[in-house]
């Protein structure tokens, strides 16, 4: 069983990653920095509020673990 600290950190390495990749998918798109790193900044904050959600959620069920 995973501890909320180490689902934390997990989400923030994630969505780090996930921010800049959008970033630089959003600026080859739109050309303006600015915009690119607020549609991922936006993007991110809600990726990582419902993927820390559902690691939890996802600790709690036994299915498909071994004891």
């Amino acid at each position: 069983m995973e501890l909320p600290r180490r689902t934390f950190v997990k989400a923030i390495t994630w969505q780090l990653l996930g921010i800049a990749t959008m970033t630089l998918l959003a600026l080859f798109q739109s050309g303006n920095l600015i915009d690119s790193i607020m549609l991922a900044l936006s993007a991110s904050a809600t990726g990582f509020v419902f993927y820390f959600i559902h690691e939890r959620f996802w600790s709690k069920i036994r299915w498909g673990r071994r004891a």
